[in-house]
């Protein structure tokens, strides 16, 4: 119904976290790291917003979620979205970091002095 939303309220306070420490320092490369986790957060999110107006589950339309007509949905909804949302979120945030550490290791590799074996690969 609305699981969705975690995934999305992680991106939005990545936005603004990464906005806030990072106001000097524009191109940095933690901030462009973090932007990949953003990117992925907020396309999953809208993603998967339109799979549930497909659905029927979100309407363009006040409440929006069409759990919040009936108030005995409610609790349902908030249960989906502290175990659905929050393990797609955890998820995408450790596939995003699995992702940053290979690519740490595999720069790591390349860049070392007499390594004839990955260039050109990366």
């Amino acid at each position: 119904m609305a699981c969705f939303l975690v995934p999305l309220g992680e991106a939005v306070v990545l936005t603004v976290a990464k906005k806030l420490a990072f106001k000097k320092n524009a191109d940095s490369v933690i901030k462009a790291r973090l932007s990949n986790l953003e990117k992925m957060l907020y396309g999953g999110s809208f993603l998967l917003a339109i799979e549930h107006i497909y659905h029927g589950e979100v309407v363009l339309y006040p409440p929006f979620l069409t759990a919040m007509k009936n108030p005995e949905d409610i609790p349902e909804m908030l249960h989906e979205m502290a175990t659905v949302g929050v393990s797609m979120a955890l998820v995408v945030t450790a596939a995003w970091g699995i992702a940053e550490l290979i690519s740490h290791f595999v720069s790591k590799k390349i860049s070392k002095p007499g390594n004839k074996n990955l260039q050109g690969a990366v």
